[in-house]
């Protein structure tokens, strides 16, 4: 049977319709790795609201919400020293340039801690600043405050967690990444129970949790590090980190990136405020919600991740007319992720949220907002699948352009307007304007990618043959 399918599938392959897809078996292979590594961070969040949603008092789950998602904002503000790394050290490892792949992960490895020092010591600002606006009750801020007051002092070991993911699967070492992912989020899932259920230390246990879960995936991470390169080699290596040149160029290709980040955050985190805004019941459905449109996200960028690498590969390789095709397998591909994730939650509502909080007062009202899930997973669906194909075209200013745009013109003129009528609709209508106007922009973009004369890259691919040759 094993030898009749595989003849078959080979004839397939032969087909001269069905020979540009040929390249589905690895395509899948590595997006399956990626969603498997990148799917297990929503779920111990959503692990950990379960923990909170069901105390007996809700203003832990919404306070905490309130809180993750300023992280959130913090910490893929600076998604590019992971992305920044992944790149530019796989091609040193192409090109056999061992000290060009060390000075990659050495040089973003000190902008990571000198970053996360700088968010440590401007940690009052960033709360007060964070939180103005949100118009939480005491008990809720209290909540929040007491999260973000613990989780604040781990963030220079989430970024070198960031750097060190980004080089090892810049040297393709998936394997060694889904192990951090496993012992940071196994770790954390374990400690949320121990502090929280356990020991009923509330938002204080979840914050506890997420510090030494990430502690102990930084610690293990040095040590997979360390069992690559020797101390020699650092030292060696060491005297170029200064390299003006080389530093612009590290600055340069980080910026787009940045600017990107930023501007997928914003709304996120502007949504939640106005949540609170309407009060405890109103911000601990939305969050519920906001939970399954993020593990959505998580499916989407593990499949924008390999779109990534497949578009990069095929644009080097001067093979064009696999554009297409990719496309149609991606774009198709994450649709029905979106359509299932949306579909399963509006038929059976009371099921998938139920499994986050047994409060019914929360979850009986919702049901009139979960229609928005449809047009939000759609419109994400698309954006997401380009932005994996403009990423590995290294077109990061596109991305950056849809983004902004998307803010300022889709989001933030309709989300003003819930100030006015008080409507938590038009709330769920402006990010859903968000997604489409992104995937409308991305889209305009599109065709330019299909002729010869898009391969004139911006600025980016000179920024990183000048990071790798350095």
């Amino acid at each position: 049977m094993n030898l009749i399918l595989s003849l078959f599938l080979k004839s397939l392959k032969q087909h001269p319709l069905l020979n540009q897809y040929d390249f589905l078996d690895r395509f899948f292979r590595l997006a399956i790795v990626n969603v498997i590594s990148n799917i297990m961070i929503p779920l111990t969040g959503t692990i950990s609201l379960a923990f909170l949603g069901r105390l007996d008092d809700i203003h832990h789950l919404a306070g905490v919400t309130l809180a993750a998602t300023l992280f959130d904002f913090i910490y893929y503000s600076f998604s590019f020293l992971r992305m920044g790394t992944t790149g530019v050290t796989a091609q040193a490892v192409g090109r056999n340039d061992r000290e060009a792949m060390l000075l990659v992960g050495l040089r973003n490895g000190l902008i990571a801690l000198a970053l996360g020092t700088l968010v440590v010591i401007l940690q009052y600002p960033l709360r007060e600043l964070g939180f103005a606006l949100t118009g939480a009750n005491p008990e809720v801020r209290a909540s929040a405050v007491a999260y973000f007051n613990i989780c604040i002092w781990g963030t220079p070991a989430f970024l070198l967690n960031a750097v060190f993911i980004g080089w090892l699967l810049g040297r393709e070492q998936s394997g060694k990444v889904l192990l951090l992912s496993l012992i940071w989020n196994g770790s954390n899932v374990l400690l949320n129970y121990l502090f929280i259920v356990r020991w009923g230390w509330a938002s204080t246990g979840a914050g506890l949790s997420q510090i030494l879960a990430l502690s102990l995936e930084l610690l293990v991470g040095m040590i997979l590090v360390s069992q690559e390169i020797s101390w020699q080699e650092v030292r060696s290596a060491a005297s170029q980190l200064w390299d003006l040149p080389a530093l612009k160029a590290t600055f340069t290709l980080n910026g787009n990136i940045f600017l990107w980040s930023i501007g997928e955050m914003f709304p996120l985190l502007l949504f939640n405020d106005l949540s609170a805004a309407k009060g405890t019941i109103i911000l601990a459905e939305n969050a519920l919600l906001m939970q399954v449109i993020l593990l959505s996200f998580f499916f989407f960028e593990g499949i924008a991740f390999a779109t990534e690498t497949f578009s990069g590969n095929f644009k080097g390789q001067g093979e064009e007319h696999r554009f297409k095709p990719l496309l149609q397998v991606v774009i198709g591909t994450e649709m029905l992720m979106g359509l299932t994730f949306a579909g399963v939650s509006i038929l059976f509502p009371q099921a998938i949220f139920g499994l986050l909080t047994n409060h019914n007062e929360v979850i009986e009202p919702m049901k009139i907002y979960v229609f928005w899930l449809l047009p939000i997973m759609l419109s994400a669906s698309i954006a997401f699948s380009l932005d994996g194909y403009f990423a590995g075209l290294a077109q990061v200013d596109i991305l950056r352009n849809s983004t902004l745009i998307g803010v300022l013109l889709g989001f933030a003129p309709v989300a003003m307007c819930t100030w006015y009528f008080h409507s938590n609709h038009i709330l769920w209508l402006a990010y859903s304007v968000f997604m489409i106007t992104r995937s409308i922009i991305l889209g305009i973009e599109l065709p330019k990618t299909f002729s010869k004369s898009a391969e004139d890259s911006p600025v980016t691919p000179p920024t990183v043959e000048n990071e790798v040759a350095s």
